[in-house]
Formats: structure tokens, C-alpha cells, sequence
């Protein structure tokens, strides 16, 4: 799946007292798309990596492998629609 559709990363620092984002999301893609000429849809994965992020501390999830998920699930989706190609998606959640 990494040599046909790449990767992407999209890494988060969260302060796990306050659910407050503190870094990022910073998203790191290879094999997928080059950045510079791709800088719509990483703008559009990060904000959706942000709203996951937001939603889900708003609603009550802490639980860093929910929001994992949900986001690794609505950036696939988001990635999909665009480019019909479908990267590993990894998100990476650090709580500090």
C-alpha cells in the first residue's frame, strides 16, 4: 500500500488537561503528493485534522485512540474524494 498510494502523518500536541491544541496538526506526506504543489489539500487535511480535534474534546472524548481514529477515517475520506488514491494515513497524538 506505501509504494502504490504513500503516506501521510499528521501529527498533534494536546494538552491533556485542557484539550487545548498546543502544536500542529503538522502533516508530513511522502510518496502521496508533493507538498508545494499540493498545498490546498494539506491546508484542507489539516483543518479537518483541527475539527476532529476540537469536536472531539468538545463532546467529551479524551480518549486519544478515538480521536485517532476519527481522524484517520475523515482525512482518508477527505483524501479520497480528491485524488481518488488512498495513503496510509497515520495520525500521531501526543499529549503533554
Amino acid at each position: 500500500r506505501l509504494a502504490e498510494d504513500g503516506l501521510m502523518i499528521i501529527n498533534a500536541v494536546i494538552d491533556k488537561e485542557s484539550g487545548m491544541i498546543v502544536s500542529g496538526p503538522d502533516i508530513i506526506s511522502r510518496g502521496f503528493v508533493y507538498v508545494r504543489d499540493s498545498e490546498q489539500l494539506i491546508a484542507e487535511a489539516k483543518l479537518v485534522a483541527q475539527i476532529v480535534i476540537d469536536e472531539c474534546i468538545h463532546e467529551g472524548h479524551i480518549e486519544w485512540g478515538t480521536i485517532r481514529n476519527r481522524m484517520r477515517d475523515d482525512i482518508s475520506r477527505l483524501l479520497y474524494d480528491r485524488t481518488k488514491r488512498s495513503p496510509m494515513v497515520l495520525p500521531l497524538i501526543t499529549s503533554v
